[in-house]
């Protein structure tokens, strides 16, 4: 067998063992450079992620909580009578505390429907303005410490009014409110109904938790006389009227005028106020339209007050 020289064997070994470091060492270095710390990195940046996420979870809760904090501090000074003017309360908690009384009315509150079976006989002008009365007449239910449950009834989907309303009032169909095709006796029995239409012979004195109130929904100019009173003896209820006489006096003014009719807004409003203040003297003096030409009488009289404020306490 041939030999090799000793001294070539030993440099070859030597190239070998120096060339098998070299691969070693690069080997080592791909590890570290590669997937580990790529892995690594990946799990830092979830740990990143998510520890940002807890933070803006945690941020969002005690905003919260600052609000729910602030919205019952509001209710307790309004349902107290305190003051009410806190320019740090926001928007949110402002709604949300509407929101809250509006769905508490629908459940404790006055009962009042507004009869809008009458509207065929009224102009395309009459209808736009009743749209806008609703409208208003929403805007100070929302803004009542204790709202009323309110139910517009016999409004048809087809109806002039029911797409007017669509039109002209932003969220009409999210209004809190009872809309219906029925009437107000397919929803209440009749003896608990008590129509208001300026034409009947009783002054509505107070008022009862157990009855519900009914408003002609028509505009204050309407064509036809003791058209709301006509409705009210179609549906056999009992009829009431504001007490405009008994609070009230003629004014003398320029044009001779004097009026005792209202949008269904204002007699909205003057029930709103009786309601909360269990006086008519202060409601009427509130609400009641100065071109109309009445005044609030200067005599002395005691003011009606309100059986249970309107509003059931249990």
């Amino acid at each position: 067998m041939e030999h090799f020289p000793s001294e070539i064997s030993e440099t070859q070994l030597y190239g070998v063992s120096e060339l098998m470091d070299l691969l070693h060492i690069d080997v080592e270095t791909d590890v570290v450079d590669g997937r580990p710390e790529r892995d690594d990195a990946l799990c830092s940046k979830n740990v990143l992620r998510k520890q940002r996420h807890w933070e803006r979870q945690l941020a969002a809760k005690k905003i919260k909580r600052k609000e729910e904090k602030q919205r019952r501090k509001l209710n307790r000074e309004q349902e107290s009578g305190a003051c009410t003017d806190h320019p740090q309360v926001t928007k949110r908690v402002m709604k949300a505390i509407t929101k809250e009384r509006l769905v508490e009315a629908q459940s404790t509150g006055l009962k009042l429907c507004i009869d809008l079976s009458m509207t065929d006989c009224m102009s395309d002008k009459e209808i736009s303005r009743l749209a806008g009365q609703l409208r208003r007449l929403y805007g100070s239910n929302k803004k009542a410490t204790r709202p009323f449950h309110l139910h517009l009834t016999d409004l048809r989907e087809d109806s002039r009014l029911y797409k007017e309303c669509i039109r002209m009032n932003d969220g009409f169909l999210n209004y809190m409110v009872e809309i219906t095709e029925e009437s107000c006796l397919d929803l209440f029995p009749p003896e608990t109904v008590v129509y208001l239409t300026p034409d009947a012979e009783e002054a509505l004195e107070t008022v009862d938790a157990d009855k519900v109130y009914v408003l002609g929904g028509l505009v204050d100019e309407s064509i036809q006389k003791k058209l709301s009173l006509n409705r009210a003896r179609e549906l056999s209820v009992h009829t009431a009227r504001l007490p405009i006489d008994e609070y009230m006096v003629k004014k003398n003014n320029v044009k001779n005028f004097h009026s005792k009719i209202l949008a269904v807004n204002q007699v909205f409003d003057i029930l709103l106020t009786f309601s909360e203040t269990g006086s008519w003297i202060q409601a009427l003096q509130t609400w009641f339209p100065l071109g109309k030409g009445y005044v609030v009488s200067s005599n002395d009289s005691p003011p009606l007050h309100a059986s249970s404020q309107m509003h059931q306490e249990n």
